[in-house]
């Protein structure tokens, strides 16, 4: 198989300036919700992209668990997308060190991608605590159990650590229930948008990019040559 044949000619639909809400984030909020119901696969999965202290970038996936779009005024801190992970591991490091990131959506079952560029904040504590009050059990077990991103001897090491924890909490394997705290080195993330640009494949390559600059409420929206 020759991978340089393989191509994809985008027809799905177009878009122009008049067809994006003033706010990007209620526009977005109105593309994940028409992504949710393409049944997209993981519709909420994100590209995050960071960049260490020596400028080496690094990419990853992770799952947007919350977006801001109303109940904040504009140029208020926390009109953004969220996500949480352990502060510990190399994305958290790197946020640390330069607090500035890229987020990119790709919902090939619409034919659009969605790219975001702003600066990370983490989230107050309680939202923190909130979201991972809310997680199943196993799920908050693995955020203690993993030293995310680091070096370990085997798989043996996450599953004697995940055992150890149980008894630890007192955790049966089939509970639904239990009482299990916010481990210190794990939390949200925000990235407050800087730049959000709507992508919509167009045949001959030629695709729609509407892009929108600014933040704060005081969006400057341009057509960006594809």
């Amino acid at each position: 198989m020759n991978i340089a044949e393989l191509r994809t000619v985008y027809r799905r639909a177009t878009l122009a300036e008049s067809d994006v809400h003033a706010d990007p984030l209620v526009q977005f909020e109105g593309w994940l919700d028409q992504a949710i119901a393409a049944d997209a696969m993981e519709p909420t999965a994100m590209t995050l992209a960071t960049v260490d202290a020596d400028g080496r970038p690094s990419a990853r996936v992770v799952l947007l668990k919350g977006v801001d779009v109303e109940g904040a005024p504009p140029g208020a801190s926390g009109r953004g997308f969220v996500w949480f992970t352990n502060y510990d591991s190399r994305k958290g490091r790197d946020l640390a060190t330069r607090g500035d990131a890229a987020l990119c959506f790709f919902w090939p079952e619409l034919e659009r991608q969605l790219r975001i560029e702003g600066r990370v904040e983490r989230v107050p504590a309680d939202e923190s605590d909130r979201y991972f009050a809310s997680r199943p059990v196993a799920s908050r077990i693995g955020a203690w159990a993993s030293p995310q991103s680091e070096r370990i001897a085997s798989r043996d090491v996450i599953e004697t650590n995940e055992r150890d924890l149980r008894e630890r909490f007192e955790v049966a394997d089939d509970a639904n229930e239990a009482d299990i705290p916010r481990p210190p080195h794990w939390g949200g993330y925000r990235l407050v948008p800087t730049t959000i640009e709507f992508w919509q494949g167009r045949p001959s390559r030629l695709h729609d990019r509407i892009a929108f600059s600014g933040g704060d409420g005081r969006w400057v929206v341009s057509r960006l040559a594809p």
